[in-house]
């Protein structure tokens, strides 16, 4: 199985910290970390461990930051030969709090995300897909304009996209904030969309209609960042592995969870044995 990622590639700076500020507090006591991160690197990089062949589409600087932002990547096997390097741009920052119960604020500074443009891609993209709105949305809309195979898109951040979009997408997968934010027009197409909601699980739906619903293990929560990729990695490597959607979402919740347990976006994405292996102790 090969999968294309279209997405942006960060470097995650992670203040562990007491607690999360209010605004205008100040935290100290806190601890940091540097790891590779980004939606789409992520979501990557969670795919490639759970066995497929995977190709990332993306755009770093031309800075000191981009060979740690994909050093995870290359050494999983990640295919880096659509990763462009753009001269003007640096490569993307994100500046995370994380609280002692895996709670986060995140601020991204796009960089050379930003100036991925269409022009970038293929003419086709003819293996399944997987896409993130923290690329240009016009790329977005290109990368699934092109597809010609399944099509998976985390509609995260949340932000306007075309009708088209949505009715292409083969799944459509937001936490209940960003669903809350599209409403009724997740549905408006023929394909799944699931709605994770965190350590409560998630639901997924066609039209409208409820398909299946699973919860994830139990886990003692250490850093929420990137369960949300793993879970998205994951549900589209089961969907095309051909699991039921049932069997899916248990896979994926598992794979979100276990990634919570762990410190750092990249660093906590789970392989293949790792994942069925807490998805036995929790049916245990």
């Amino acid at each position: 199985m090969r999968i294309t990622v279209v997405g942006s590639i960060n470097l995650d700076f992670v203040a562990a910290a007491p607690s999360l500020p209010a605004p205008g507090e100040t935290v100290t006591g806190a601890s940091l970390s540097r790891h590779p991160g980004g939606k789409g690197a992520n979501q990557a990089l969670a795919a490639r461990r759970l066995g497929a062949e995977v190709s990332l589409i993306g755009r770093v600087g031309d800075d000191e930051m981009s060979g740690a932002a994909v050093a995870l990547m290359l050494a999983h096997g990640v295919d880096l030969s659509g990763v462009e390097t753009d001269i003007a741009a640096p490569t993307g920052v994100a500046l995370i709090t994380v609280d002692p119960t895996g709670e986060n604020q995140i601020t991204v500074a796009a960089g050379a995300n930003h100036f991925a443009t269409p022009e970038q891609l293929p003419a086709r993209i003819e293996c399944p897909l997987i896409a993130q709105l923290e690329l240009p949305i016009e790329t977005v809309e290109a990368a699934v304009g092109r597809a010609t195979d399944f099509v998976c898109v985390n509609l995260a951040p949340a932000a306007p996209v075309s009708e088209a979009l949505l009715r292409r997408a083969d799944l459509l997968v937001v936490n209940e904030t960003e669903a809350a934010f599209y409403g009724d027009a997740l549905h408006v197409g023929g394909g799944m969309v699931v709605v994770t909601k965190g350590a409560r699980g998630a639901v997924m739906y066609r039209r409208g209609v409820e398909m299946a619903w699973a919860t994830p293990p139990r886990i003692k929560a250490v850093d929420a960042v990137g369960a949300g990729d793993a879970f998205v990695g994951a549900i589209t490597v089961a969907l095309l592995e051909g699991m039921t959607p049932n069997d899916a979402l248990h896979f994926a919740c598992a794979a979100g969870a276990l990634a919570a347990t762990r410190p750092g976006a990249q660093p906590s994405l789970g392989d293949r044995a790792e994942v069925e292996a807490l998805m036995a102790q929790g049916a245990a």
